[in-house]
């Protein structure tokens, strides 16, 4: 097949949860299909993104765009002005009419067999008729994530905001995904809340999966017991507010009785609040964006994904199972995933649960070693990224199948009309 891809971004630096899906998927699905790339682009003269384009695509459409920087006075600007718009400030900044008419000219020019929309964002940018059929792939449930941000919310007037954008988050993507010939899910509780919510007969749903020749614990390091880790990309709002909920309202009670527990936080652009808090307390180290999470991984005793808000399904569980360490992790957290509590993992939702299950894996060294290798058998046994492919190509092509069936009926239907 001939595949139009369309993202709002370039993938690497691969340092965030939906590049590494899109990134390991669309490497296997070069393989087997022709991919053409179409993104926008913040980075125009970031050559080296440019290039390493080369191992997921076979040609590179790129459409400069700028998005105002968060904390900003233009990006608080931005969001004031989104009150009044119909659309949400997510998929508002990424509306862009030279996107559009790209994506119209490449339609016309390339002729692909199949459109496929990664995330909900680049939808704002499609025409209203498709010569093709078209793929709309969800990594979350964009309104399930907005609706427990405004949830958990305590403050009046932010709790107010999130109101607005989750229900216009909702009317959005349910007008969006009722556009596509076919959506696919990352889980199949993602699938169910699309069809109930959504009215669509049928979503497909494929795996999450890991690097597992990557993600492996190196026998030479020793993981300190008292340590904790915590990976992810940190202007990402779930992990901001999981963050915070963990180190304001769970860590001062692991510390009652592990006074020196220490815990490091991976990932790019860490938020003021929480900096500001790594300077208060010289037992939260973090990081910002790093080369390689696994050497940070690799030292720690357990690793922990306190996630409140969010949908789709948590690469970083996989990757910490794979590593072969012991995760304890909110439900929420590892919504989604094929997991057992007990098994794979430990599961705890209130702070004193959570506090008491860390304290477990890190004081129970058998427990420990019991939780990580059944874990990482798990993963390596389950879940590469060349079955989550495979299966991805297999709903396109029928997909794909389905349009030339229904384009045939219609013609047939013509036909028969003008000899009437």
């Amino acid at each position: 097949m001939r595949i139009l891809w369309l993202k709002t971004e370039l993938l690497h630096p691969v340092d965030k949860g939906g590049k590494i899906r899109t990134y390991q998927m669309l490497r296997e699905m070069k393989r087997r299909h022709h991919i053409t790339y179409l993104t926008l682009d913040e980075t125009p003269g970031d050559q080296f993104s440019h290039e390493q384009a080369s191992e997921y695509c076979h040609e590179l459409i790129c459409v400069p765009h700028r998005i105002e920087d968060k904390f900003t006075a233009r990006f608080y600007a931005e969001l004031a002005q989104n009150v009044v718009s119909p659309l949400p400030y997510f998929i508002q900044k990424y509306r862009s009419s030279a996107m559009a008419r790209r994506i119209a000219s490449a339609l016309c020019e390339i002729k692909p067999d199949l459109l496929v929309c990664d995330f909900l964002q680049p939808s704002v940018n499609m025409p209203d008729r498709m010569p093709c059929p078209s793929v709309l792939f969800q990594h979350n449930v964009e309104a399930m994530i907005w609706q427990r941000h405004y949830e958990v919310q305590a403050n009046p007037l932010k709790k107010a905001y999130l109101y607005n954008q989750w229900r216009k988050t909702h009317r959005y993507e349910r007008h969006a995904c009722g556009r596509f010939d076919r959506v696919v899910a990352v889980s199949t509780d993602d699938g169910e809340t699309m069809k109930t919510e959504y009215g669509i007969p049928e979503v497909p749903d494929i795996p999450t999966g890991v690097d597992t020749a990557y993600f492996q614990r190196s026998p030479t390091v020793s993981p300190d017991p008292h340590h904790l880790v915590f990976t992810g990309s940190m202007d990402w709002l779930p992990n901001e507010d999981g963050i915070l909920y963990f180190v304001e309202q769970v860590l001062p009670r692991v510390r009652r009785v592990l006074p020196d527990v220490r815990l490091t936080i991976v990932g790019r652009n860490p938020f003021p609040r929480l900096v500001e808090l790594s300077r208060q307390d010289p037992a939260v180290t973090v990081t910002g964006r790093v080369d390689d999470v696994r050497p940070y991984m690799e030292r720690a005793g357990a690793y922990i994904v306190p996630i409140r808000i969010g949908g789709g399904t948590r690469l970083k569980v996989y990757e910490a199972m794979a590593m072969e360490m012991p995760v304890v992790s909110t439900r929420v957290g590892a919504e989604g995933l094929p997991v057992l509590d007990g098994q794979h993992l430990l599961f705890a939702d209130s702070p004193e649960d959570f506090a008491s299950a860390v304290i477990r894996v890190l004081t129970d060294a058998q427990l420990a070693r019991a939780l990580g290798a059944q874990a990482a058998a798990t993963v390596r046994e389950r879940f590469g990224w060349g079955n989550v492919a495979t299966k991805f190509s297999f709903i396109c092509q029928n997909a794909l199948q389905e349009f030339e069936q229904k384009k045939g009926m219609a013609v047939s239907a013509q036909r028969r009309d003008a000899i009437a």
